[in-house]
């Protein structure tokens, strides 16, 4: 069967195993382009024919092109106009070049559990080093602007608000926040029961929120229950349909730019804000790691132990031996 031939049966495993559909579009746009490389450049339509090198070689023709220089459709290339955005050919980074690489492998550890294959070429491949750059952060002061600067008069802006405080508070994402429906919400206990259905690592959880939170939350469904008959917390107004994460993000870096805020933020920098928030006050990686509902605790050591230098010295000089010991 031809390498593009397979891809489509691959995405109806994915789906048959219950992947998120972004993981599976990633899955495709990876392979997709892989197939079409290794066409172009290897003369290879099938997938049992690739070999190590030529991964490798896809590799290499990654670094060296840079960003939108290679697509797996010619058509839609030349309607979209790559070459005309700011960051075309910029240099792709190991990051997502480790990206498309882990696609690559699932599809490739499937063939094999499938038997569609002797020998997986790859097995022999490893990742790029990379460094991740640090997280933006807000500030006290910038997430003071931030929320002021909306206008609770407006039902958007009031509603936008009140998402802003549910991720700050409970570090939920931004496409679990927006997927709340009345009955998950417990405002006497202050929880918010997430189903697996709904969550990224398809496990359920619960996540909380403070006494100011709860009371913002209760005003803001009482208003909404007036304006708009929705089982969603969060609804867009004139349908009463969930809104959209690409819709809220749009609305987020215009409340930035009316903050005056300059840096490179988005709504999942509240999650990240109350991730180190909490270990800065001091609570433990395994609460944390169960709270942001990661799969180990290894995967909230990578994100988020990217603690600055000034921050450590704060927390050092909370518990240094000496000052405790004899200043007191």
């Amino acid at each position: 069967m031809l390498f593009t031939q397979m891809i489509p049966v691959f995405s109806e495993y994915c789906r048959s195993k219950q992947l998120r559909p972004q993981t599976i579009r990633s899955y495709e746009q990876t392979l997709y382009l892989f197939a079409a490389w290794v066409k172009e450049a290897e003369g290879i339509v099938h997938a049992d024919e690739v070999k190590d090198y030529m991964i490798r070689r896809f590799v290499l023709d990654l670094q060296t092109r840079g960003k939108y220089t290679f697509c797996a459709d010619k058509k839609r290339s030349k309607s979209n106009c790559p070459e005309n955005r700011g960051d075309y050919s910029k240099k792709i980074s190991n990051i997502t070049i480790n990206n498309y690489l882990r696609n690559v492998n699932v599809f490739y550890l499937w063939l094999e559990e499938m038997e569609y294959l002797e020998k997986n070429p790859m097995k022999k491949i490893r990742h790029l080093p990379q460094e991740r750059p640090p997280k933006e952060y807000l500030s006290d002061e910038e997430v003071k602007r931030l929320f002021k600067c909306l206008d609770k008069e407006l039902f958007c802006e009031y509603r936008d608000m009140i998402v802003m405080m549910i991720m700050l508070d409970s570090g939920t994402r931004i496409g679990e926040t927006l997927s709340i429906e009345g009955d998950q919400i417990n405002l006497l206990e202050r929880t918010i029961h997430l189903p697996a259905e709904k969550t990224k690592g398809r496990k359920s959880r619960e996540v909380f929120f403070s006494y100011k939170t709860e009371k913002e939350f209760r005003k803001w469904l009482q208003y909404k229950e007036r304006r708009c008959k929705s089982p969603y917390a969060f609804p867009v107004k004139s349908s009463g349909r969930m809104m959209t994460v690409s819709q809220y993000e749009t609305n987020f870096r215009k409340y930035v730019d009316r903050a005056g805020i300059t840096k490179r933020v988005s709504p999942h920098t509240l999650r990240n804000n109350f991730a180190k928030r909490c270990l800065l006050s001091g609570m433990d990686i395994y609460t944390l790691s169960r709270l942001l509902g990661h799969s180990s605790v290894k995967v909230t050591e990578r994100a988020y132990l990217d603690i600055q230098d000034v921050e450590l010295k704060g927390k050092y000089l909370e518990h240094s031996p000496i000052s405790n010991i004899f200043y007191r």
